[in-house]
């Protein structure tokens, strides 16, 4: 019986590839249409992969830890039904019609029970036989623990060279560090340990280079008297129909007042066409640390939204950067970015921007410090704005005229934000 191949599909948002993290399966498994066979990891999110086909698994076409194009084989399954057919596909357009939203042919309708899911995959793509290539690609992996996989691939270890101890045939954590320890002393003789860059770390490593080699960025900074903002924090609290502002949330919507006032920053450059595009909305980004690494989650049209509804949609995409949740959508889109780096316990930072926009704003700690009110020196709670700009979409004085209107609204909150909220 001949095998069905499922090739890697289409993730969407313009990726062309994705790194293997977990496989749900394994050869010899009996799968049904829509099982999730495997977890994938873009550049922008995590991704289950559902199947098209039922049947048995034949071959995994790619381990754990490797990267896999787009429309590469990705397993093969013999015998059972395959999803495209036409009886699916009029179940999709009656799906469809119903109100169940976009439906994916063979990939369920989304009436099973609600709760937070990850993303899935664009519809499928396979072929009818196995590429000759993929018949001599490396065998899946053995099963392991999730932990011990995450430490083997950090490690930059092929987990298919793993060798075993015991005659279990499964990986432990003893046989991965055995394994890093040789690694590193055979490529590394003079105690240097090589790390690769895959994943989400190549994709920021990328990203960052293009900023650096593309915009000639400029920065300017500003120490600003942030006692006002902190009280004007703790006040708004209490008024604002129980919803928690936070500090950043204050920020963002003193940003997104100053940048009406300076919409030249909110552009960003089409090196091809030669022209400056200016945008009429905000995509507010916030960059975030997260346990994969930079994110910068984006608040859409944050310049049409009043002080709740940042601070309601702030904490949301807090809570799906901190869980590792947010879907690729809430990844793009941004135009303009804020970055709270005080977190970090610095004062200052020349910020790389966020290719392709324009400007990137930064507040660092607010500490006690020395400060001249009305002629004496008192103590006050003091911090520092920096902004860096790309040098083609404005000059000096705009972006000094933009930081400085920003530190005014800091050190003056209650004035900026009376007639906005």
């Amino acid at each position: 019986m001949s095998a069905q191949v499922f090739l890697l599909p289409d993730l969407g948002e313009g990726l062309t590839e994705a790194e293997i993290v977990e496989w749900k399966v394994k050869p010899g498994d009996t799968v049904t249409i829509d099982q999730v066979v495997v977890e994938v990891e873009t550049a922008k999110a995590s991704v289950e992969v559902p199947c098209p086909f039922e049947g048995v698994v034949g071959e995994l076409h790619a381990a754990e830890g490797t990267s896999l194009a787009v429309g590469a084989p990705l397993i093969s399954i013999t015998g059972g039904a395959v999803a495209d057919t036409p009886a699916a596909h009029e179940r999709y357009r009656e799906e469809e019609r119903a109100g169940s939203g976009n439906v994916l042919i063979g990939y369920g309708t989304g009436h099973g029970p609600t709760g937070r899911r990850k993303r899935s995959a664009a519809p499928p793509q396979w072929s009818e036989k196995v590429p000759p290539e993929a018949l001599n690609r490396t065998s899946a992996p053995k099963v392991l623990s999730p932990i011990v996989r995450s430490l083997a691939l950090q490690g930059g270890l092929d987990l298919t060279s793993i060798d075993t101890a015991g005659g279990h045939g499964v990986i432990t954590r003893a046989d991965v560090e055995r394994a890093l320890a040789g690694a590193t002393v055979a490529s590394s003789p003079e105690g240097v340990t090589r790390i690769p860059i895959t994943g989400i770390r190549k994709t920021i490593a990328d990203k960052l280079s293009r900023s650096r080699a593309e915009i000639p960025e400029a920065t300017v900074w500003v120490d600003v008297d942030a006692t006002a903002l902190l009280q004007a924090r703790r006040d708004l609290d209490a008024s604002i129909d129980g919803v928690k502002v936070t500090l950043l949330a204050v920020l963002a919507k003193l940003t997104m007042i100053a940048l009406a006032k300076f919409p030249e920053l909110n552009s960003t450059v089409d090196t091809a066409a030669g022209e400056i595009l200016r945008y009429e909305n905000v995509g507010l980004g916030i960059a975030a640390q997260t346990e994969r690494g930079l994110m910068v989650p984006v608040v859409a049209q944050a310049d049409k939204a009043d002080l709740k509804e940042l601070a309601e949609r702030l904490a949301e995409l807090t809570e799906l950067a901190r869980t590792g949740s947010l879907p690729a959508a809430r990844l793009s889109g941004g135009t303009f970015t804020l970055n709270n780096y005080g977190v970090f316990g610095v004062d200052g930072s020349a910020a790389i921007i966020n290719h392709p926009e324009a400007a990137i704003l930064g507040i660092g700690r607010i500490i006690d410090r020395p400060w001249v009110v009305d002629g004496q020196l008192a103590v006050r709670k003091v911090a520092q704005l920096s902004l860096a700009f790309d040098h083609r979409v404005c000059d000096g004085g705009v972006a000094g005229g933009f930081l400085r209107t920003v530190a005014d609204f800091v050190e003056n909150p209650v004035v900026a934000l009376g007639s906005v909220r």
